[in-house]
């Protein structure tokens, strides 16, 4: 019975709070409040808020033209009355159903003017949004690239006949500076991406990069590093031969005289200034003022001497000038046409052990490219020997270059009229691993480009021991063992974005081309240059300038294995 009882109380209980529910509910639905003077000054106010432009999100598709329309119905607190019509609590009277108040055809025409209204402050907000975002990524790598008088670079382009005694230099500037396509003859090469490009054109190359640079900027205040596009190396081939040394000197001192007058040259004096010269170092190197000495004295100058001057050989005993890779015949447009190049080279088939192209220099008393070229000829057959002096001459043509490159496993880099060649770039763009017979041929020259530990993509063959024939080439070349061959090509085929310039026309995501690498190696300098002045020190002060190779490969100056490859007696052929 007290179940019974208790049962009948609940139920009770749900009753009156139903009772009380709908009660409420009519009340609060059902009544109209609105002539109340109090709540509907209140539920006026709370409408002219919800009309906030700032609330309403305006999109640029037609979902999002919904959503707006959307929000000023809800907005103007639309209600419904017991017999169906729409009410308007801002005017606080009933009001006409919404397709009588606004059509959408109207909402749509009030939501397009909001658009437009809005679209200059959404425009001006993602400009300096990307401002922002280009003024961070630039921070620190900004150039300034100076205006120079045309003489001093597009008008020697103009007079491309008369650049080079032996050869119109003209069919090598066309394609900003990358020369003649040369398509795919014997499919050596990949279908797009080769020219046929000069050695000594890296300075137009190099200047059509920088147009394209992502960091550029009119206002040198905020710039890192101050770029002189003078063609340094057009200039002074036009009067190697045949011409006094006056005339050799002439533009060189010209463009000195330009560059102090500037404001910019007053801020570190030249220190934060760098120029591209297009030929060895040794081409600007004349230490005397004598018609009979090679060269101009382009970078004994002191103002030069301040500058960061880059070049496709660098001198071991000089502190102002920085070897970058010498231009190759491969010029590729995107990344994919790099990562198909070098999986091509890991396939390719490799029939001699070693090759050299080249011709004798008998005139050179030291040099060893005669006695290169009798153990190649003798080796039977595991050497392949193209002689550059015969009258066939095809050394001058790249099909005929890459395709012995391609099918050696090593490729012999002896020094020729001076330390360096183009040719070990063009071995390691085949996967060729180069022989080097003295660290001054790469090991102390391209610090940005090649790794510190050569022994990973290269070998050294001391040219004294080939010198004195203690030493058999072939013999050296094939106890090195097959796995560390094929680790050695692993390495210098991922060398080969490192050493190859991009064409200017192009922009690379994944991979850093010579010039990224040349840029990213220039405006470190600079910044170790501004952190010196700044602490009053010179770092160059600090060890004997005869020692440059040592401290900028090695970072100190102590007593070192490769001494005796860079003793020099007499400075009459390297000043």
């Amino acid at each position: 019975m007290d179940g019974s009882i208790t049962a009948m109380l609940r139920n009770k209980i749900w009753f009156v709070f139903c009772a009380l529910f709908v009660f409420w509910f009519l009340l609060l639905y059902g009544f109209d409040w609105s002539f109340l003077p109090g709540l509907a000054t209140i539920s006026h106010e709370k409408s002219i808020q919800s009309l906030d432009p700032n609330s309403i999100r305006v999109t640029d598709n037609h979902e999002g033209k919904e959503d707006v329309t959307s929000n000023l119905m809800n907005a103007t607190n639309f209600g419904v009355d017991n017999s169906g019509n729409t009410t308007n609590a801002v005017a606080g009277t009933k009001e006409k159903k919404f397709n009588d108040w606004s059509t959408e055809d109207e909402v749509s025409e009030d939501v397009d003017d909001l658009e437009k209204e809005l679209e200059p402050i959404f425009l001006k907000d993602d400009a300096n949004r990307e401002k922002e975002e280009q003024q961070n990524k630039c921070r620190g790598r900004y150039i300034y690239v100076h205006d120079l008088p045309s003489r001093f670079n597009d008008d020697l382009l103009k007079q491309c006949k008369s650049l080079n005694k032996w050869t119109d230099m003209c069919q090598y500037f066309v394609n900003n500076g990358l020369g003649s396509e040369l398509g795919n003859p014997a499919k050596i090469f990949s279908r797009t991406g080769w020219f046929n490009t000069h050695q000594f054109s890296l300075e137009v190359i190099f200047h059509n990069r920088m147009k394209q640079y992502e960091c550029l900027t009119n206002d040198s205040s905020e710039a890192a590093a101050v770029y002189v596009p003078y063609y340094a190396g057009l200039d002074v081939s036009r009067h190697l031969w045949g011409s006094n040394a006056s005339v050799r000197d002439s533009d060189s001192l010209s463009l000195i005289k330009w560059l102090r007058e500037r404001p910019e040259w007053d801020v570190m004096w030249g220190r934060d200034h760098f120029m591209v010269a297009g030929r060895i170092t040794w081409d600007f190197r004349r230490g005397i003022d004598d018609d009979n000495h090679w060269g101009n004295k382009l970078m004994v100058l002191p103002e030069s001497k301040n500058m960061t001057m880059l070049t496709i050989e660098s001198s071991p005993w000089n502190s102002n000038d920085f070897a970058i890779p010498y231009p190759t015949y491969f010029h590729p447009w995107t990344d994919n046409d790099i990562v198909q190049w070098q999986n091509r080279m890991r396939k390719q088939k490799r029939k001699s052990l070693f090759c050299f192209a080249g011709a004798p220099r008998p005139n050179i008393e030291d040099s060893i490219r005669g006695e290169v070229m009798n153990q190649c000829k003798s080796s039977n057959r595991r050497c392949c020997l193209m002689e550059c002096s015969d009258q066939r001459n095809k050394c001058q043509k790249p099909v005929h270059i890459m395709k012995m490159f391609q099918n050696s496993v090593f490729c012999l880099q002896p020094p020729g009229d001076s330390f360096t060649r183009r040719s070990t770039f063009d071995s390691i763009l085949a996967g060729c691993i180069p022989v080097f017979f003295t660290p001054a041929s790469g090991y102390v020259q391209y610090l940005w480009h090649l790794p510190r530990d050569f022994n990973k993509y290269s070998v050294l063959i001391p040219e004294d021991d080939v010198k004195n024939r203690r030493v058999s080439i072939e013999k050296k070349l094939s106890q090195i063992s097959k796995s560390r061959v094929s680790a050695m090509r692993e390495e210098v085929i991922k060398l080969i974005p490192n050493v190859t310039y991009a064409d200017p026309r192009s922009r690379w995501q994944k991979f850093e081309d010579a010039f990224d690498l040349t840029v990213k190696g220039v405006l470190e300098r600079l910044e170790s240059l501004r952190q010196e002045m700044e602490e009053g020190k010179n770092a160059s002060l600090s060890y004997d300038e005869e020692d440059s190779w040592k401290y900028f490969t090695f970072g100190k100056v102590d007593k070192h294995e490769w001494d005796h490859f860079f003793l020099r007696a007499d400075r009459s052929k390297y000043y």
